[in-house]
């Protein structure tokens, strides 16, 4: 699908091989305050959903897909996720799990694909995304990325025995 390629990266499918690199990113507590995770997850677990990753958007209102390089090396995983195609909108988050491949200009282009895929291919109206006020580079893409700054949910994550704000962004299709 061309428009999940880019100059550097493309944007693929979840595939079975993924199975070693999902288990160890959603288990990677350093990044758990990301997705609100709670709990580890088993392998059994994360197989289970590789085998139901080619279910339609539509269906299971999330996708997730992994950001490669033309080399085929992985180089995060891009999410959309609260899909709600009655009012055409959704959430997306992005993670560029290698610190040396961040700040490199992956994310940047893969959050355009994936923004164009939504609004174009999905229709949709818009999309958002919630950030800590303390992830400056998550803040500094998304605004790069035409991302407005709606709110502050305050006291939003108790994170490590402390509550932290969250901003909403959102990018609306004109």
């Amino acid at each position: 699908m061309v428009t999940l390629k880019g100059e550097h990266i493309y944007l693929r499918g979840l595939e079975p091989e993924d199975l070693d690199y999902i288990h160890k990113v959603e288990n990677d507590e350093s990044i758990w305050e990301l997705s609100n995770t709670q709990t580890p997850y088993s392998r059994y677990l994360i197989k289970q959903y590789l085998e139901q990753a080619h279910l339609d958007i539509y269906e299971v209102k999330q996708l997730r897909l992994v950001i490669s390089d033309y080399e085929d090396n992985t180089i995060g995983l891009i999410d959309i996720f609260d899909f709600d195609f009655r009012n055409r909108k959704a959430g997306v988050g992005i993670l560029i799990n290698d610190v040396e491949k961040r700040e490199k200009g992956y994310g940047s282009q893969a959050l355009s694909l994936l923004v164009n895929y939504c609004f174009v291919q999905l229709q949709l109206h818009q999309v958002y995304c919630n950030i800590s006020e303390e992830n400056k580079a998550s803040l500094k893409l998304f605004t790069n990325q035409g991302f407005q700054n709606v709110g502050l949910k305050k006291d939003w994550n108790f994170v490590n025995g402390t509550y932290k704000n969250e901003f909403l962004f959102q990018l609306i299709n004109s």
